[in-house]
Order: C-alpha cells, then structure tokens, then sequence
C-alpha cells in the first residue's frame, strides 16, 4: 500500500505556487511600464536576507558600521537631545531587528536616570525573539514591549505625558524617493505629540567613488543580492528568468544624490509567468529598475523635515562625516510654504527627483 501511494503520489503534477497578491499586482505594474521596475522590499525573501547580511560585512559597505558607531560611540550626544528633562520617553524603533544597535543608546537613557520602555516592531518574529534574549540579559531592567506586525497598524499606545521617541535606522529612508520620504514621515508626524522627536538615520553625500563601491562590491555580493530578486519571481509566481542573461548594474548620480541599482536584459528575451498568465517582454540592453538609495546633504535634511513637520534638532554624525542620525522634533504646525512644496512633490513610483 506504501508503494501504491508513493507512486502515485510522485505521478502527481506539483502543486502551483500560492500567489501574493501584493507580489503579482507589483511585478503587473512594475514590468508593464515603460521603465520596468520592482520595488526593493521584494529582495528579502530568506535567500535575499542571508545575502543582504553578507553585504551588511563587505569592506565596501561602511553604511552598517558608521550608524553602528554612532549609536555606539555617541549614545550620550543622542540621549542629551531626546532626553534633556525629566519626562518619561517611550522608545518606539521600527523595524528593529534583533535590538544590536539600540541597546547602547537604552543603556545611556537609563544611566541618565531618564525612565524609558522600549517598543521595538518589526515583521520578523526571529529577530524580536534574539532582541529579547539580548535585553533580558543585558539590561533585564529595562521595560520591553516588542510589537510583531506592520508599524502603523500595530503602533503603541503610549501616556500623553510621556515622550514619544521613534527611531528609523538603516538608512531606510533612502530606498523612497522625495514624495514617499515625505509621506512616510508626515505619517509618523501624525502619531506624534507636540515636542516628540523622531531619530532618522541617513547616509550622507561623500565621495562618488565610495558610494558606487557600496552598491557594486567587487566579490560581486551585491549582483547576487539583485539577481536573487529573479528567483524569488521565478519560485513564487513560476516565471522564467534565466539568470545568465541578465546582469547587475549600478550608478551614482552626484547631481540628484542617488545611488540606483537595476538589472539588465543581455539579448532580446520574452519571459512569462504561469502564475499570471502574462508575458513581458524584453529588449537587449533594457532595464529593470530595483532600488535606489538616497545620499542627502545637510541642507535636504533641513527640506526634508520642513516638508515634513519637523524641525532638525540636531544632527549627530560619525567621526569620518559620511553618516548622520538626525535628530527631528515635532513642531506645532508646518509653514504654509512647506506645505506647498510637499503638496507639488512629483507622484509615482520609481521618480528620479533630485534633491
């Protein structure tokens, strides 16, 4: 009977992948436009996220060690600026991860007598478990309340009379052009109080050579990274991507701050999707636009959180000056002129919005 079922089993068609709607409906869009794009929060399936821990190590990318410095070497600059009374503070990072790079700066909040709760959220429950772990034993004092979900939709609720302090790191920003940068923003604005303040990591502008090394390492991590994305629509909407005839490439603008990525079609090609029943197809040398990364200088920091319903505080900066964790806070109400300029913001994307 083992035998019968085995063999009857293994005669069976495989069963079709489960579709993500969200997935489909962007790789429709995306690859039905004139310039063909993917949106960059597809690179993180389990494969995407192992190569982007890799590239997180490479000499190339210093994004991951000048923030980690900072948070490090500096949390009592930080703590100073969003701590500088008595009030309670309601620590809310989104998209933690394992908690690494904040404990330094719950550490000083704490040294400083300030009475603080963490509200760590982000989708993975992985790295909510290993941030617990590591609070509990490194500072089993502190309140902690991890949050496993979507930042909005599951935003803490905290007492009027403390202060909100939201953290987003990573340089996460940078991978939204000027329109979304400032609606993200102005959402998080809406959660917040009068005076709460808002801790936005940002890469800054540098030397173009350095940047483009970032996003073009020379053992070819970061091409793995791209092309990753291929597969992860190859396995999950049963397209045919083959690989060898597409490459990574990526550039650097110093006009508009902004590094780009993309994958390029090496011949003329027609890939299709049985999943969705839809074919797309390719010219030799077009492209498929996969993320940017935004480089900001002092003063688009400045528009950035006019536009947006902050004042800048502070800006506290690595010891080489190539990254900043700006300090934002909360201001009363956004100057006519600022809200004229958000609203006139170019809608879409991918858009090639210079700064």
């Amino acid at each position: 009977m083992e035998m019968y079922l085995a063999l009857n089993h293994a005669a069976e068609p495989a069963a079709a992948p489960v579709v993500d709607p969200a997935l489909a409906n962007d790789v429709i869009a995306g690859l039905g436009a004139q310039q063909k794009f993917l949106p960059s929060k597809w690179f993180y399936d389990d494969a995407g996220s192992r190569l982007f821990q890799q590239i997180m190590a490479l000499p190339e990318y210093y994004l991951t060690r000048a923030e980690l410095g900072i948070l490090r070497n500096k949390p009592d600059d930080l703590a100073e600026w969003i701590a500088p009374d008595a009030l309670p503070v309601d620590l809310i990072e989104l998209g933690s991860g394992d908690g690494a790079k904040t404990i330094s700066l719950c550490d000083a909040l704490m040294r400083r007598g300030t009475p603080c709760t963490y509200h760590p959220i982000d989708v993975s429950a992985h790295a909510l478990i290993e941030l617990q772990q590591r609070f509990l034993a490194e500072l089993p004092d502190l309140p902690l309340h991890p949050i496993l979900g979507d930042y909005f939709e599951h935003w803490p609720s905290t007492p009027p009379s403390h202060r909100q302090v939201v953290m987003l790191l990573g340089s996460n920003l940078g991978n939204l052009n000027q329109d979304q940068s400032i609606q993200l923003l102005k959402r998080v604005r809406s959660r917040l109080l009068v005076g709460d303040v808002l801790l936005l990591g940002l890469d800054l502008k540098k030397d173009p050579g350095m940047i483009l090394a970032a996003y073009n390492d020379a053992q070819g991590v970061t091409a793995a990274f791209n092309m990753n994305l291929l597969r992860r629509l190859n396995r999950e909407l049963d397209m045919d991507f083959d690989t060898e005839h597409f490459s990574h490439y990526a550039s650097y603008s110093p006009l508009d701050g902004a590094a780009r990525s993309f994958l390029v079609s090496k011949r003329r090609q027609v890939v299709r999707s049985r999943a969705l029943d839809r074919e797309f197809h390719f010219a030799r040398g077009e492209t498929i636009y996969t993320e940017q990364s935004q480089k900001y200088s002092f003063e688009a920091i400045e528009q950035l959180a006019a536009a947006s319903g902050f004042d800048v505080a502070s800006t506290v900066t690595d010891d080489l000056g190539w990254y900043t964790i700006a300090v934002l806070r909360a201001r009363p109400k956004q100057p006519a002129r600022a809200a004229f300029l958000a609203a006139a913001l170019p809608v879409g994307w991918p858009a090639f919005t210079p700064w």
